[in-house]
């Protein structure tokens, strides 16, 4: 049975430590695209677009922007799919707990 939890804890770690690389890559992408669009608002200036509501039109509509949006949407999604694994692994541990406890309250009742 200890080798079952140790197993399954080590799958813990593991998935913990890919959600925060998940997560800071989601983070990162959330303010490069700030960073992004005003870069590419820049650039629809230089075209000749003069009022900001043109320059961000131009700039949302920019391929580099929706490749970065694309890659958020990945990034946002690889970070749910870990966040989630790792509720229901709570969740399992809980469960647990509260079984082991159910079984050691049935031994005492009845003497065993």
């Amino acid at each position: 049975m200890s080798e079952r939890i140790e197993v399954r804890l080590q799958e813990l770690r593991t998935m913990s430590a890919q959600f925060a690389t998940a997560y800071a890559t989601r983070c990162h992408l959330e303010e490069m695209k700030k960073s992004r669009l005003a870069m590419l608002m820049k650039v629809a200036e230089v075209e000749g677009h003069k009022t900001t509501a043109a320059q961000e039109r131009e700039a949302r509509a920019h391929p580099d922007y929706i490749a970065l949006l694309d890659g958020l949407r990945v990034a946002t999604e690889e970070s749910e799919r870990l966040r989630w694994g790792l509720e229901v692994a709570k969740l399992g541990v809980g469960v647990w707990q509260t079984l082991n406890a159910n079984e050691r309250a049935e031994r005492r009742a009845y003497g065993a």
